[in-house]
């Protein structure tokens, strides 16, 4: 069996044409937030995964292996939960309450401007419906973020580098629950809704 213990973060540094000529592991979260696991490759191969503790592997990310090959890892499809703003009764802004309160729970969230993504939990799913959001399962790729897991950057190292730059900047880190800046556009509209729709679900 080859091992590989060294995780380049979405082949950064490679040449485009080795990452395409590199061989594939498809895996879910429950297995890249590991950092210790036995796969098969796209070419047959046994490789056992000896990352520092802590790490976790992010779709994008290649492993080496000892021989100096190269294994491309794809962040495989998984049920999920996914959450989305009722634009009938609610605002995006919602969205940005639901990963605050996920947030406490401590949930892992996946951040996207107009969608959150977390692993299926039909309690969750009904407090998150309470809140007037759209809940819906289906099968994606799960990739949520690393604030909650230590300092395992994975493929989000490039967005540390610009987190980081200014020193207030790093005290800031796990704050980004804000999602994106224009979501933040309708938050003066969401008192409205959050009243006098009671009751409402989908």
């Amino acid at each position: 069996m080859l091992t590989a213990n060294k995780l380049m973060p979405q082949g950064r540094g490679l040449a485009p044409v080795l990452l395409k000529r590199a061989a594939t592991i498809e895996l879910d979260w429950d297995v890249r937030q590991k950092s210790r696991f036995d796969v098969t490759d796209s070419q047959g191969r046994q490789i056992g995964v000896f990352l520092p503790r802590g790490t976790a592997v992010r779709g994008g990310d290649v492993l080496v292996a000892e021989d100096g090959s190269l294994v491309r890892v794809i962040a495989a499809p998984q049920a999920v939960l996914r959450i989305t703003h009722c634009t009938a009764h609610g605002t995006p802004f919602d969205l940005t309450r639901a990963a605050y309160h996920l947030g406490n729970r401590h949930v892992p969230i996946e951040l996207k401007p107009d969608h959150l993504k977390i692993e299926p939990d039909h309690v969750l799913a009904d407090m998150l419906r309470s809140m007037h959001l759209i809940v819906v399962a289906v099968d994606e790729a799960f990739e949520p973020e690393g604030g909650a897991y230590g300092s395992h950057g994975g493929g989000h190292g490039h967005d540390h580098a610009h987190d980081h730059g200014p020193s207030h900047g790093s005290s800031k880190g796990p704050k980004p629950l804000v999602l994106a800046p224009e979501l933040l556009d309708d938050h003066d509209h969401s008192h409205g809704h959050d009243h006098g729709h009671h009751g409402h679900s989908h």
